[in-house]
């Protein structure tokens, strides 16, 4: 049998597969590129002419696109200075001025028949209207004097962004190419598709931002978006119509989510509020020396001191049980839910959006849909909590269980590891720090929106915050701030789950 030699691909014909058009040409500049360690002057005359279009035909849209803004601009300078209409707005100024001057002439006629009281007054008004005008006039003259010096200007900046895209091109090109070796899933450019789509975007970037800032008023549809008050009032009215709907049929289910969010909340509360200070400082202050160490144990009872002398003790609590029924429920839920996506990413995939969703969105958009469903108080102001904080203990348990090196894995398959055995004694104990990083994450988050909370209802120390906000009382705020600082700082030391020395 003869022995089939697999051909390994040179660096010349790499280069001529990446570049596609005059590959002799890149492979002398990569060549003179990649000898240097520090910058070895290229010039690419193409891509100093065509600028953003070459970089959009090479598929380097980053590039592309920072060029075009720049090359935008200078056009743009060149275009009013040469035909452009830079004294619109000071002519318009100067017509208003002469209406309002022949409206005031009109009025000092009438004044000298029937009110000769008023002639003075008229008078002056028209004199200073007329300075006014003349110093319009002189504006306009200063304006078409500099538009000689705002073409050159921008002349003398498309020279220079031409040169500069020239020089670089090459070495930016030689980057990609190296990427591209290391990622064959990149797209090296030179296609069809690629010329049209730079050609278009450029064109229509330059065209239109020509048109409005040299010509303004040239194309109405420019100035405002086109759109129709029917059209918000419609959806306003939709929006509303489902909304109501939903809290209808769904009465059931929001009623069954409020009694077991206020079975928690209250038994927190309970155990938060109305047991006895000693015993809930001594509580907190032996698990936070059990977790991070004598050091963290005193000053955790610095804190909790501070807040009792300063009469904040029972809003902190209030706070507390607000902050642990909502990290409770985001992290019992949160876990199982990141290790049943750890291994499903198709499933991850669908609900990534939905994390992304919760995360980004503003803290006061999404408590307008809670408030509908719940109405305000404190089951409120949990879902809420629970909603911008959730997300964190989701996305670190599913990094931390993909992050187990599958080596450790399959020795312990191939020992007839269960799946349960392998969750619980592979699995879970590897992906700790990571697990534990989310529901700390998870807890700071919660505790961010104290103040937000207490917009409807919740109380608690962002109760004081935000009563300091409405009447400016800067000790109140910056007192019940420090409270606030000081619950985040016992509970991170308590989470973290390690010992500081």
């Amino acid at each position: 049998m003869e022995n089939k030699q697999i051909h390994n691909p040179t660096r010349s014909e790499l280069i001529t597969d990446f570049v596609k058009s005059n590959p002799e040409y890149y492979i002398k500049e990569f060549q003179k590129i990649g000898s240097k360690p520090s910058f070895s002057f290229s010039f690419n005359l193409y891509a100093g002419v065509l600028g953003p279009i070459w970089f959009g035909m090479r598929n380097i849209w980053n590039w592309a696109l920072a060029f075009l803004i720049i090359e935008t601009f200078s056009v743009v300078q060149i275009i009013r200075g040469l035909f452009g209409n830079i004294t619109k707005e000071a002519v318009e100024k100067i017509k208003q001025v002469e209406s309002t001057i022949a409206f005031r002439n009109k009025q000092l006629e009438a004044a000298i028949t029937n009110n000769p009281d008023k002639v003075e007054v008229y008078k002056r008004n028209i004199k200073s209207l007329e300075d006014a005008m003349q110093g319009y006039i002189d504006e306009v003259a200063r304006i078409e004097a500099s538009a000689i010096w705002i073409t050159i200007f921008g002349i003398g900046l498309l020279i220079t962004v031409k040169v500069v895209q020239g020089i670089l091109a090459n070495s930016i090109l030689e980057k990609r190419y190296s990427e591209w070796l290391s990622d064959k899933t990149l797209r090296p450019g030179m296609q069809v598709k690629n010329f049209v789509s730079s050609t278009m975007f450029a064109a229509v970037i330059m065209f239109f931002s020509v048109v409005h800032y040299s010509f303004p008023g040239v194309i109405a549809l420019m100035d405002d978006f086109p759109t129709h008050p029917d059209i918000r009032l419609t959806s306003i009215k939709w929006v509303e119509t489902i909304f109501d709907y939903a809290v209808l049929k769904g009465d059931a289910l929001f009623t069954a989510i409020t009694i077991g969010i206020r079975s928690v909340l209250d038994f927190l509360e309970l155990l938060f509020v109305k047991t006895p200070w000693i015993v809930i400082i001594t509580t907190i202050v032996t698990l936070t020396g059990l977790a991070a160490g004598p050091r963290a144990a005193i000053y955790s009872a610095g804190f909790l001191c501070y807040m009792g002398f300063l009469g904040f003790w029972v809003k902190a609590m209030t706070t507390l049980a607000l902050l642990g029924t909502a990290a409770v429920l985001s992290i019992v839920i949160g876990i199982p839910l990141g290790i049943f996506c750890a291994r499903r990413q198709r499933f991850y995939s669908m609900i990534r959006p939905i994390m992304d969703f919760m995360q980004t969105m503003p803290a006061f958009v999404f408590m307008i849909p809670v408030i509908a469903f719940f109405g305000t108080g404190k089951v409120a102001a949990v879902i809420i909590t629970m909603i911008f904080g959730g997300t964190p203990v989701v996305r670190l348990t599913v990094l931390g269980l993909r992050g187990v090196p599958e080596t450790i894995r399959e020795a312990a398959i191939a020992y007839g590891a269960s799946k349960w055995y392998l969750l619980r004694k592979v699995d879970l104990p590897l992906a700790t720090p990571s697990i534990l990083a989310g529901v700390n994450q998870t807890v700071m988050l919660s505790l961010a929106m104290v103040v937000v909370a207490s917009l409807i209802g919740a109380k608690g120390l962002g109760q004081d915050v935000l009563e300091a906000l409405q009447y400016a009382n800067v000790g109140q705020g910056i007192l019940a701030g420090v409270a606030i600082l000081f619950v985040a700082l016992i509970l991170d030391r308590v989470v973290q789950g390690r010992k500081r020395v």
